[in-house]
């Protein structure tokens, strides 16, 4: 299992919840947290198939943004 770290948009755990529905339906995602303590709002993506690619698509979707850590 791969983990990808990408800073984000997210601000808060109303975001978080935003975000939730688009990442825990992705295929080979096996978990994620975001480190809301971080000034760059880390997303942490447990990834057991899926693409960073795919990963920061679905943020899109979301309307947040995701850069490689």
């Amino acid at each position: 299992m791969k983990e990808l770290r990408l800073k984000t948009n997210i601000k808060c755990a109303g975001c978080e919840e935003k975000v939730k529905p688009y990442l825990d339906n992705m295929d080979g995602v096996k978990g994620w947290s975001v480190d809301l303590a971080s000034p760059d709002k880390v997303l942490i993506v447990q990834l057991d198939g899926a693409r960073e690619d795919e990963v920061i698509e679905n943020l899109k979707k979301a309307g947040y943004t995701g850069k490689p850590d």
